[in-house]
C-alpha cells in the first residue's frame, strides 16, 4: 500500500489497521517500522516550516515500484508506505515505511533499502521556511 497524504497522520495507528486488514500480525514474525519527523532545524538553521512538493501521477508509480521490488527481492508478507507533501511544521510524522515478514533479518534489510532508496529516488522537493523568514528549497538529503 502506498498513500501520498496533505494532511497529519499517526504513524502507529497505520500500522495496527494494516496489520488487521492484511491479517499480517498472525502470520508475520517481523515488522520492521522507519517513521521520519520534521526535524525544527537544518544545515545550522532553525526551519519553522516546511512545504514537501512532489509530482503526482509519478511519485506514486516510482514508490509502487519501489515497493513492487522490495517483495520481489525478500520474502515479505506485505509492505506499506505513507509519505506527507504538502504544509508540514516541525515534529510531524513525514514518512512511515513498515514491512511484515517471517523473519527479522528481511524485515529490517527491506525497510532499510526502501527508506534509503525513497530518500534518493522519489520525485519530491522540500521547501523550508526559516524563523526568520527566508525560505530556501532543500538541496541534498542527508545521509542514511
Amino acid at each position: 500500500m502506498i498513500e501520498l497524504r496533505e494532511t497529519p497522520f499517526d504513524p502507529w495507528q497505520y500500522l495496527a489497521e494494516r496489520q488487521v486488514q492484511q491479517g499480517v500480525e498472525a502470520r508475520s514474525g517481523a515488522t520492521a517500522v522507519f517513521v521520519g519527523t520534521m526535524r525544527d532545524f537544518n544545515e545550522g538553521d532553525t526551519v519553522q516550516a516546511m512545504y514537501l512538493e512532489y509530482y503526482p501521477g509519478m511519485t506514486e508509480r516510482q514508490l509502487e515500484t519501489l515497493a513492487a521490488s522490495a517483495l520481489e527481492e525478500w520474502s515479505l508478507d506485505d509492505v506499506l508506505i505513507v509519505h506527507r507533501v504538502g504544509a508540514i511544521t516541525p515534529a510531524q510524522p513525514i514518512v512511515l515505511v513498515a514491512v511484515w515478514s517471517a523473519h527479522r533479518a528481511e524485515a529490517f534489510d527491506a525497510c532499510r533499502h526502501l527508506m534509503e532508496t525513497l530518500k534518493h529516488t522519489a520525485p519530491f522537493w522540500k521547501r523550508e521556511t526559516l524563523t526568520d523568514g527566508a525560505v530556501r528549497w532543500v538541496a541534498s538529503n542527508t545521509p542514511g
